[in-house]
């Protein structure tokens, strides 16, 4: 039987998760370090109307602001660059087949979270195996880029969460990396606020857990060494 750990190993597995997404969420946000900035957008530009007055939000701006750390909150959750790229790309073209009745960026960025969720749990539902791993796609050189940029400690806590069950990974992804709130994330994961803080507890358990049992491996690895 598999006993749940106390407390403070669950705060401190927080901690870690916390302070590990919050320095990708950190990296992701610099720019470009090329100088090529944000890939251009493959929506065409809307007109813009003439005389005074804030400008309507467009199709372009929202995939300009948003387009990376939506790429980053899909790899989190599905792992291969190349398929993150197309959930996020997915995610934008149902937009803009919704985009007459979401002209309020609030509404239209919860739809494009939604979106990579729901695109997601779909990649992970259609997968033969379990875990698979494809090279990172070159188009993708940032996604990877920023990851190698992590130090042994925060890669270790991105490969523990590489091994939840998907609800928990997604509900730890949006509040640590996406800076979401429950309400937010119960939106976004379409499922009560109640199951979001139940999920988290026992996504976070879960990764002290696997964290405990690769400390321990390593250890003893360490000890057999004859060096």
């Amino acid at each position: 039987m598999v006993t749940t750990l106390g407390p403070v190993e669950e705060e401190r597995a927080e901690n870690a998760v916390d302070r590990t997404l919050g320095r990708l969420r950190a990296i992701d946000s610099r720019p470009a370090p090329d100088g090529t900035g944000p890939q251009p957008s493959p929506f065409p530009p809307e007109p813009v109307p003439d005389g005074p007055g804030e400008q309507p939000l467009t199709l372009a701006d929202l995939y300009r602001d948003h387009r990376l750390r939506l790429m980053r909150l899909a790899m989190l959750l599905v792992d291969i660059p190349a398929t993150a790229e197309d959930v996020v790309q997915e995610a934008f073209t149902g937009l803009h087949r919704h985009w007459t009745g979401l002209r309020d960026e609030t509404a239209a960025v919860a739809y494009l979270r939604a979106a990579v969720v729901n695109g997601s749990r779909s990649v992970l539902r259609r997968r033969r195996t379990a875990r698979e791993y494809v090279p990172p796609h070159s188009a993708n050189a940032r996604s990877a880029e920023s990851l190698a940029m992590l130090s042994a400690e925060h890669q270790s806590v991105v490969d523990a969460l590489s091994f939840l069950p998907p609800r928990q990974r997604e509900v730890l992804v949006l509040r640590y990396y996406g800076g979401l709130t429950e309400s937010e994330i119960s939106e976004a994961a379409g499922m009560s606020r109640g199951t979001v803080k139940s999920t988290a507890s026992r996504a976070l358990d879960a990764v002290a857990r696997i964290m405990e049992e690769r400390a321990g491996a390593s250890a003893t690895r360490r000890q057999g060494d004859p060096r």
